[in-house]
């Protein structure tokens, strides 16, 4: 006879943020000290441990370009069109190139008057003056046609450009072309090849605004890097990402560990030069068994997010600091990066996940609602918010091309009624919380300070010397403000709800 007893006398003990504090050590070393460089998978570097969640109301275009500005990355949620999700990673692959390929040039035997309704239909400045081989043999701009007022306009642009053009080489980095603009007092570069035909242009305005974000994260071409959701079945929706430039796919499912999945994933991997994110998982055992399809990162987290109510509705779930340093156990030997995925409210709780052995954090409420997330803003009682809602609630189940039910293993058929769906996930409102920028600013502050308290100057070394401390819920209210009405909100604390 069984003895369902056992199942829970056996059972071990399980926790999540809250029920540790890391412990303070001796220490050298401050915050301004520490270094946040880390692997999200096994190409990919970031200078900030920060990824987005693949989520309607969270991730496109707009914050997967704050993120890799800011050092991290965005993953473009796939609640989209295969067009339309292709079409938001090339927005971000296009976004701050140094040199524009797409170049608008004019002849030297065309007029001015040519070359000045084309920049006006252009809204551009400056033409390269190109001979019929592509070879730049000159530049015309709005400062050269200025001085004839109107007057001469059919003369030829040859006798009207600039005739002795500053060009740089295809290999050339932001450095020598902002040196080469100064010294020549010039806001434009055309990009040559070595036989000297126009390849591209460079525009002071895109140097400067390169050098404005020195933690960027880019590809060996120099631009943006970019993640995008993908189902584990959805092979055409994989290539075409990977063809966009889509640096890493990141596979969207609530339970990665299946055999047809892993199968699947492994199959997928041989088809696309993009590296793959697994998950979500949240045991040792499902990472032994993911490994298996040759995978580059793995996402860890079931059910641990503040719109998501897997735990409630199934019943299934870890508590995330358990997920994470079962998983990272097993990760670590084969070099595989560890994301934790979900469940961060605080700095604090960033610091945590990479103290059990995380490589990365995936957050979801904390960048919703800033200016980049997706969806209009509302006011309420004179105060700003944006839609939030989790990839298994009815609205991303039924909205969009329903990505949430495949996620969720609804997909039973595009006309399935919304009351034949069993929803994971809810939908709400976060107050407006300004530029993604400043969230990213004191996540990665509250990181450092942790860092500095426990002596670890990179994150491998957080890996290694941070110590946790087990305490109980009155050790949880005296770790949060207590005995005080706040009456000025701060930036980066919250009372928890």
């Amino acid at each position: 006879m069984s003895n369902y007893m056992d199942k829970l006398t056996k059972a071990e003990d399980t926790y999540t943020f809250d029920d540790f504090l890391i412990k303070p050590g001796l220490s050298s070393i401050e915050p301004k000290d520490v270094t946040l460089e880390t692997k999200v998978s096994t190409n990919y570097d970031l200078n900030v441990p920060i990824i987005s969640s693949a989520m309607d109301t969270v991730t496109e275009s707009d914050m997967a370009i704050a993120l890799a500005r800011q050092g991290g990355l965005g993953v473009i949620h796939r609640n989209l069109t295969v067009e339309d999700e292709v079409n938001e990673v090339k927005k971000v692959k296009f976004a701050n190139e140094l040199a524009i390929t797409d170049v608008i040039t004019i002849s030297p035997d065309e007029t001015v008057e040519d070359a000045q309704e084309i920049m006006d239909v252009e809204g551009i400045s400056g033409l390269p003056v190109v001979n019929s081989e592509d070879i730049v043999v000159g530049i015309i701009s709005r400062r050269d046609i200025k001085p004839l007022r109107g007057k001469n306009l059919n003369r030829k642009v040859s006798e009207a450009m600039t005739h002795n053009v500053v060009t740089i080489a295809e290999s050339s980095d932001t450095d020598t072309a902002l040196d080469l603009a100064y010294e020549n007092k010039v806001e434009r570069l055309p990009v040559v090849s070595e036989d000297n035909k126009i390849v591209g242009i460079v525009t002071m305005k895109d140097i400067l605004e390169r050098k404005k974000y020195p933690s960027s994260v880019r590809d060996s071409q120099g631009r943006y890097l970019v993640a995008a959701a993908c189902g584990p079945f959805d092979m055409d929706r994989a290539m075409a990402l990977s063809d966009a430039g889509a640096d890493i796919i990141a596979i969207d499912s609530a339970h990665g560990h299946k055999t047809d999945i892993i199968e699947s994933v492994g199959n997928m991997k041989k088809n696309v030069d993009s590296d793959i994110l697994l998950g979500n998982i949240a045991t040792g055992k499902a990472a032994e068994d993911i490994l298996k399809a040759d995978i580059d990162g793995i996402k860890v987290g079931i059910g641990p997010g503040s719109i998501c109510t897997t735990r409630i509705v199934a019943g299934v779930g870890v508590p995330q600091l358990s997920a994470i340093s079962s998983v990272a156990d097993v990760a670590e030997d084969s070099g595989v990066p560890v994301i934790a995925d979900g469940g961060l409210r605080y700095s604090g709780d960033v610091a945590k996940a990479l103290a059990v052995g995380a490589n990365v954090v995936m957050i979801g409420s904390l960048l919703a609602g800033t200016t980049e997330s997706p969806g209009e803003m509302t006011i309420r009682n004179g105060r700003k918010y944006k839609q939030y809602r989790g990839m298994g609630s009815l609205g991303a189940m039924t909205g969009g091309v329903g990505a949430g039910k495949d996620r969720y293993f609804q997909n039973s058929g595009s006309n399935m009624n919304s009351s034949k769906l069993v929803p994971e996930g809810i939908e709400g409102v976060v107050p407006y919380k300004g530029k993604v920028s400043q969230i990213v600013y004191q996540l990665m502050g509250g990181l450092k300070s942790s860092m500095g308290y426990v002596g670890a100057k990179s994150i491998k070394e957080m890996h290694e010397k941070a110590e946790l401390v087990h305490i109980t819920s009155n050790g949880i209210s005296e770790s949060h403000p207590h005995d005080i009405t706040i009456t000025n909100e701060s930036p980066n604390y919250h009372p928890r709800q």
